[in-house]
């Protein structure tokens, strides 16, 4: 009995260890015919209005939530929906202690924009000069691909959370809301989203 116990235990364990994804994250499309695209809807259904295509060879296409078999996903200045069943996710995307090489931020009110550069993150606002600081630290859950982060850079703290989140200038929509602290003389909030999109 407790033979059957343990060989049963040590099934389990691959199975249970092996979390499907959490969104936002990147996914290929596949499945598609090479002559063919995938449809993004208006509405998460097949007889929703179409707003924008993707190619039979796509990859790296964020989603960044979900609903009954769809997909939302950016396409231009919109905002729609992709089935699902024509997308495989990477599991590439969120590695512990890492950024996805896409990841970046925005906000308005004021305007500012956050990217990855390498070791660095760079920090753009239209009323001063490009500001390059040194990530020391990049933080995340613990829990096997959860997107949440903290990032620590020289003088600067950004979190990205996961809700969905708009940028106020557009129709689209972001899985992940931003705030960057910036530390010093003149500490100042900043808020806004993000994106893994490359």
């Amino acid at each position: 009995m407790l033979r059957t116990a343990i060989l049963l235990m040590m099934l389990a364990g691959p199975a249970s260890a092996t979390q499907e994804y959490i969104l936002p994250t990147l996914f290929d499309v596949t499945g598609v015919a090479a002559d063919d695209v995938l449809n993004i809807r208006a509405q998460p259904n097949a007889g929703a209005e179409i707003v924008g295509m993707l190619a039979p060879d796509s990859t790296k296409i964020e989603v960044v939530e979900e609903t009954k078999g769809w997909g939302r996903v950016n396409s231009g200045e919109a905002s729609g929906w992709v089935s699902m069943a024509y997308l495989a996710y990477r599991i590439d995307v969120w590695e512990d202690g890492e950024l996805p090489d896409g990841f970046r931020c925005y906000g308005t009110e004021p305007f500012w924009g956050l990217e990855r550069q390498g070791d660095q993150l760079l920090l753009s606002r239209p009323d001063s000069e490009d500001d390059a600081r040194p990530i020391q630290t990049v933080l995340g859950t613990g829990v096997f691909r959860d997107p949440m982060r903290a990032v620590v850079a020289e003088g600067m703290t950004v979190t990205s959370t996961r809700a969905i989140c708009s940028d106020g200038m557009s129709d689209r929509l972001f899985g992940l809301e931003a705030h960057v602290i910036l530390h010093g003389d003149k500490p100042a909030m900043l808020s806004g989203c993000c994106s893994i999109q490359p």
